[in-house]
């Protein structure tokens, strides 16, 4: 049964999209996934299904919109996804927690990066359906403007790569 790795958008940042993760995995269990792990506080969670990857995220975005009063967004990627993209992470000189990926629902337009306003000397890359952005000064102070991010969520390099073990250890498990 394939593994899952779904990242949840406006999960607990900023006061917004309050879900503990207890009730996530709780939700997950009722739509039939088993093997629920969460990870963190920012809606990240790990299941088995059959289903198939559209059918998942659809059934995961429906059941929270009922909980949250409106669908947040759910990006899938499988385990082997999730490896590759820890392993094709550009920027090697960045430190992990500075370089952001972020998760969209499909691949950008490939003029994705054409209207990126980067004030601090941020880099972003764009391979499949995610964006790869680099913060030298962090992206909580950075004033980078890049709208083809606005669709999807993010998460730093130390999370995802806890993301792709926790997959691979259910998968191998």
């Amino acid at each position: 049964m394939p593994v899952y790795i779904a990242l949840l958008r406006a999960i607990n940042v900023g006061g917004t999209g309050k879900l503990p993760m207890t009730e996530l995995k709780a939700i997950c269990e009722k739509l039939g996934f088993t093997d629920v792990k969460t990870y963190i506080q920012s809606g990240n969670v790990l299941f088995r299904s059959d289903e198939t990857e559209a059918k998942v995220g659809r059934e995961l975005d429906e059941a929270l919109g009922k909980v949250l009063g409106k669908k947040p967004g759910v990006m899938l990627r499988s385990r082997r996804e999730m490896q590759t993209i820890v392993e094709n992470a550009p920027f090697p000189d960045a430190k992990p927690n500075y370089l952001l990926v972020s998760f969209l629902p499909d691949a950008p337009p490939k003029d994705a990066l054409d209207r990126m306003v980067a004030p601090d000397g941020e880099e972003a890359v764009v391979a499949g359906r995610e964006i790869y952005v680099h913060y030298p000064v962090g992206s909580g102070k950075s004033k980078l403007k890049l709208p083809a991010l606005a669709a999807g969520t993010s998460r730093n390099l130390n999370t995802v790569r806890k993301l792709a073990e926790m997959a691979a250890e259910m998968e191998d498990g």
